[in-house]
């Protein structure tokens, strides 16, 4: 649990320290290339995406030992973490709602981790990575299609599918039981990590570009948790602790909803005045 709380923190603050930076790089002329390359000559930008990368460790970490159940609640939290740092770095004022919507993650993640056991000891069938593949390749097409969509529900579709993407790569890492090349190359779950990362942050960009981002963030909280928490439990046999799967129910349902109260957060926070 401490592993998922420090991807969380990671990814939380990675978000607000990319939002520095690609503000002050936002003063120049060009194109989207150019603002890319004036951000990545920036200390904070480079920063950020050390956190990302030491995050993603975490998160494998993590995943390797409690339930998925927690660790998805846990990222979901990163977007408390990015409305606390942002209020500090980017001055951005938080309302008093928000401010419990914090409170209400908290103690979510610690009715989580109060309740959770250890990761399931079921080994993931062939046909449960085959599927994670195809469940992959199908968010890569919604990916490649969704640019061109339009209305008010795009936004809402783009997240749910990114949120896929990141729920296939939380069950692929249970999935890939060996690091020897000669078995990871034939893993069916190594293709879907791979796949399903990049499809996923192919949708949330193209979802934040034209669409509303509370709405899309939104539907991508929904879909890394819900989803990879229900795969979790039936088919790798994550469990609680002994008479305590009502608590952990209700902190994962109480995270998530927390996490969703600060939806806002999902894309780097523009300063108020």
């Amino acid at each position: 649990m401490v592993c998922a709380l420090g991807a969380a923190v990671c990814f939380g603050t990675a978000t607000v320290l990319q939002a520095v930076a690609a503000r002050a790089a936002s003063t120049g002329e060009g194109g989207d290339a150019a603002l890319l390359l004036r951000a990545v000559r920036q200390w904070r930008y480079l920063a950020g995406l050390a956190l990302d990368g030491l995050g993603f460790l975490l998160q494998i970490a993590a995943l390797r030992s409690i339930p998925i159940y927690a660790v998805g609640a846990a990222l979901a939290s990163s977007l408390a973490v990015t409305a606390v740092v942002a209020a500090r770095l980017l001055r951005v004022r938080l309302s008093r709602s928000e401010w419990a919507a914090v409170g209400v993650v908290c103690a979510g993640l610690a009715m989580l981790g109060l309740a959770s056991g250890g990761e399931g000891d079921q080994e993931g069938t062939t046909a449960l990575k085959y599927a994670m593949l195809g469940t992959a390749v199908g968010v890569l097409l919604l990916g490649l299609v969704g640019g061109r969509w339009s209305g008010r529900g795009r936004a809402l579709v783009l997240g749910l599918g990114a949120g896929f993407g990141f729920g296939v790569v939380e069950v692929s890492v249970r999935l890939i039981d060996s690091l020897a090349p000669s078995v990871l190359l034939t893993n069916p779950a190594t293709y879907a990590l791979l796949l399903g990362g990049g499809a996923a942050f192919l949708l949330l960009t193209s979802a934040l570009q034209r669409g509303s981002v509370t709405t899309a963030t939104a539907g991508m909280v929904i879909g890394e948790t819900i989803g990879p928490a229900a795969v979790g439990v039936v088919w790798l046999g994550d469990r609680t602790r002994e008479g305590l799967t009502w608590l952990a129910v209700l902190g994962f349902a109480v995270a998530v909803a927390g996490a969703l109260a600060l939806a806002r957060f999902g894309e780097a926070p523009a300063e108020e005045t």
